[in-house]
């Protein structure tokens, strides 16, 4: 394994960096195989039965949807419409930031091992900070609540979500530009089928906005992507995925917007036995609707990278 470790650092001094501090984990982590599946698992003692509270989760993270539930730091640079400037400049740099927090209320187990179906509760907020402005002023943030069901059979898996966000621009950010502002909320229901074959995971569904306001919100959103993980070492993996989502405008007609992403993951297992820590290093490519709540109505396109945790 030695030799095989040192062939892959000769490739790229950063990739030499990126394995030498996965290999300065704990022994234990370093014995805990890395699942070659896409997620994050669950408790070893947790394989069967009706558990509650329990630890890890059945349903994996769509690891390119700017609005997964994970905590991340990023850099962005790119055309930003009038987000962060009056007119539109390619050359806009901003600080992505996401804080989410789950808590897993039950599991009833199934007959394979990481099988069965989870109900979880979920917070995130997202944020975004005008890194040519003074003082890197708050431009939106967007807060999610999520009551997301997940069952998870032999790699298929399906999460059926109801969630509420609402979005609020800084106070630096209204100040400055004094932009047309809306109270801006909602509900949704969403339905994600994915299935795993092999390194390959694919995923497809959609949402229902309903409780709108205001009230010209897109009220219907198709969403699909994919994930590749096509080498494994060690305690990594490396990984491609793209997502694509599309919302209904009113004029009926599919705005859609894309997100490329290549990373490392790395896992961490504090503890034999528990689901392991997700640590990934990434490199985003977006072009479509904004993400932002607030700028629901703008089309940017950015290049990022950044740094994020999932477990």
């Amino acid at each position: 394994m030695r030799s095989a470790t040192w062939r892959a650092t000769e490739a790229h001094p950063f990739l030499m960096l990126i394995l030498l501090s996965a290999t300065c984990a704990t022994r234990a982590a370093a014995q805990e195989p890395f699942r070659s599946r896409c997620g994050t698992g669950v408790h070893v003692e947790e394989r069967s039965g009706w558990i509650w509270l329990p630890q890890g989760r059945i349903f994996c993270p769509l690891v390119a949807d700017p609005k997964a539930e994970r905590s991340f730091v990023s850099y962005l640079r790119g055309d930003f419409a009038t987000i962060a400037d009056p007119a539109p400049n390619p050359r806009t740099n901003i600080a992505a930031i996401g804080l989410s927090s789950s808590l897993a209320i039950f599991r009833v187990a199934g007959a394979r091992s990481g099988d069965g179906v989870q109900l979880d509760l979920e917070g995130s907020v997202f944020s975004q900070f005008n890194l040519d402005a003074a003082s890197f002023d708050l431009i939106n943030a967007d807060y999610l609540v999520a009551l997301p069901l997940t069952l998870r059979s032999a790699g298929f898996t399906t999460r059926l979500r109801v969630y509420h966000q609402s979005s609020h621009l800084g106070d630096e950010f209204l100040l400055s530009r004094q932009p047309e502002r809306v109270n801006l909320s909602f509900e949704s229901l969403e339905v994600i089928l994915s299935q795993e074959l092999g390194l390959l995971r694919t995923y497809a569904g959609g949402e229902r906005f309903f409780r709108r306001e205001p009230e010209q919100l897109a009220d219907l959103l198709g969403h699909a992507g994919a994930e590749l993980r096509p080498v494994v070492f060690a305690g990594g993996r490396l990984l491609a995925a793209v997502d694509v989502k599309a919302v209904r405008g009113e004029d009926e007609r599919w705005d859609p917007a894309w997100n490329a992403r290549a990373a490392l993951e790395i896992a961490r297992v504090p503890t034999p036995g528990h689901p392991p820590q997700v640590i990934t290093l990434f490199i985003d490519y977006y072009d479509g609707v904004a993400p932002y709540g607030q700028f629901y109505r703008e089309d940017i396109r950015y290049v990022g990278v950044g740094f994020e945790l999932a477990r």
